[in-house]
């Protein structure tokens, strides 16, 4: 690595010139995520009784029926670790 400062933000190495502008952009992503997991959560809430609920494999197209009840409290303790990890941001 180089002599350079360097600060690690979501995976990748940034210069600590280009930080404050990828950290709005880790941000915004961050933010983006969160409303996409707010919306799931919503969605899982709503469903019927009888409804199906397929959860897909993290490495493929392959998706596998799941309980929904332990789907939606899987959601909503992603929804609250990622709520708090945008606030110590």
């Amino acid at each position: 690595m180089n002599s350079k400062n360097c600060v690690m933000a979501s995976g990748w190495y940034r210069d600590r010139d280009d930080y404050s502008q990828g950290n709005t952009t880790l941000k915004e992503e961050v933010n983006k995520r969160l409303k996409e997991q707010k919306i799931l959560v919503d969605e899982l809430s709503n469903l019927k009784k009888n409804r199906s609920v397929f959860v897909q494999q993290w490495n493929s197209n392959i998706f596998f029926l799941a309980d929904k009840e332990e789907t939606l409290s899987g959601c909503k303790k992603s929804l609250e670790k990622m709520k708090k990890d945008f606030q110590d941001m």
